[in-house]
């Protein structure tokens, strides 16, 4: 049974989505078993939430196996 993982910073369960999208633009942090929800990687990244949204659906169209 998978255990679940939740946001470094704000403490968010967090969905495969974000889980894989941490694994793909923080891969050292996440290797030390940290992630970050969608909101604070926004905030960090200085990005909108829909441009992080775009980024995972491109990487599911590509065929990353990160995302559900």
């Amino acid at each position: 049974m998978a255990t679940s993982k939740e946001c470094q910073y704000c403490h968010a369960e967090l969905s495969r989505d974000e889980i894989g999208l941490s694994k793909k633009l923080f891969e050292s942090e996440t290797k030390k078993g940290k992630y970050s929800c969608m909101q604070c990687m926004s905030e960090m990244l200085e990005v909108p939430i829909d441009d992080l949204q775009a980024k995972i659906e491109e990487f599911k169209r590509q065929g990353c196996k990160l995302f559900g």
